[in-house]
Protein backbone atom coordinates (compact mmCIF):
# COMPACT_ATOMS: atom_id res chain seq x y z
CA UNK A 1 0.00 0.00 0.00
CA UNK A 2 1.14 3.53 -0.66
CA UNK A 3 1.29 6.10 2.15
CA UNK A 4 -1.74 7.85 0.67
CA UNK A 5 -3.77 4.62 0.67
CA UNK A 6 -2.72 3.84 4.23
CA UNK A 7 -3.58 7.35 5.39
CA UNK A 8 -6.98 7.18 3.69
CA UNK A 9 -7.79 3.93 5.46
CA UNK A 10 -6.64 5.44 8.77
CA UNK A 11 -8.99 8.38 8.26
CA UNK A 12 -11.94 6.12 7.42
CA UNK A 13 -11.37 3.87 10.40
CA UNK A 14 -10.91 6.86 12.69
CA UNK A 15 -14.27 8.25 11.60
CA UNK A 16 -15.90 4.87 12.13
CA UNK A 17 -14.32 4.61 15.58
CA UNK A 18 -15.61 8.08 16.45
CA UNK A 19 -19.16 7.01 15.51
CA UNK A 20 -18.80 3.87 17.61
CA UNK A 21 -17.61 5.89 20.61
CA UNK A 22 -20.67 8.10 20.18
CA UNK A 23 -22.93 5.01 20.17
CA UNK A 24 -21.11 3.65 23.21
CA UNK A 25 -21.68 6.92 25.09
CA UNK A 26 -25.42 6.45 24.57
CA UNK A 27 -25.36 3.14 26.42
CA UNK A 28 -23.15 0.16 27.15
CA UNK A 29 -23.09 -2.26 24.22
CA UNK A 30 -20.57 -5.12 24.30
CA UNK A 31 -20.58 -5.50 20.50
CA UNK A 32 -19.68 -1.83 20.03
CA UNK A 33 -16.94 -2.18 22.60
CA UNK A 34 -15.42 -5.14 20.76
CA UNK A 35 -15.72 -3.30 17.41
CA UNK A 36 -13.79 -0.36 18.86
CA UNK A 37 -11.08 -2.73 20.08
CA UNK A 38 -10.76 -4.31 16.62
CA UNK A 39 -10.57 -0.91 14.95
CA UNK A 40 -7.92 0.25 17.45
CA UNK A 41 -5.81 -2.82 16.67
CA UNK A 42 -6.15 -2.23 12.92
CA UNK A 43 -5.24 1.44 13.36
CA UNK A 44 -2.09 0.45 15.23
CA UNK A 45 -1.14 -1.88 12.37
CA UNK A 46 -1.78 0.85 9.80
CA UNK A 47 0.26 3.47 11.68
CA UNK A 48 3.11 0.97 11.92
CA UNK A 49 2.84 0.20 8.19
CA UNK A 50 2.80 3.92 7.41
CA UNK A 51 5.97 4.53 9.44
CA UNK A 52 7.70 1.60 7.71
CA UNK A 53 6.66 2.76 4.25
CA UNK A 54 7.80 6.34 4.90
CA UNK A 55 11.16 5.04 6.14
CA UNK A 56 11.49 2.83 3.08
CA UNK A 57 10.74 5.73 0.76
CA UNK A 58 13.18 7.98 2.58
CA UNK A 59 16.08 5.59 3.13
CA UNK A 60 15.52 2.78 0.61
CA UNK A 61 14.90 -0.91 0.88
CA UNK A 62 16.05 -2.61 4.08
CA UNK A 63 18.30 -5.09 2.25
CA UNK A 64 20.07 -2.25 0.45
CA UNK A 65 20.62 -0.37 3.72
CA UNK A 66 22.09 -3.49 5.36
CA UNK A 67 24.34 -4.10 2.33
CA UNK A 68 25.68 -0.53 2.47
CA UNK A 69 26.23 -0.70 6.23
CA UNK A 70 28.19 -3.94 5.92
CA UNK A 71 30.30 -2.47 3.12
CA UNK A 72 31.06 0.60 5.25
CA UNK A 73 31.93 -1.65 8.20
CA UNK A 74 34.37 -3.63 6.04
CA UNK A 75 36.00 -0.40 4.85
CA UNK A 76 36.40 0.83 8.42
CA UNK A 77 38.01 -2.45 9.48
CA UNK A 78 40.36 -2.33 6.49
CA UNK A 79 41.49 1.23 7.28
Amino acid sequence: MTPIQIHTEIELLSEERQELWQRLSEGLDPSVKSDIKLIDERLQELWHALRLEKARLRFGERDEIVRRARAEERLERAA
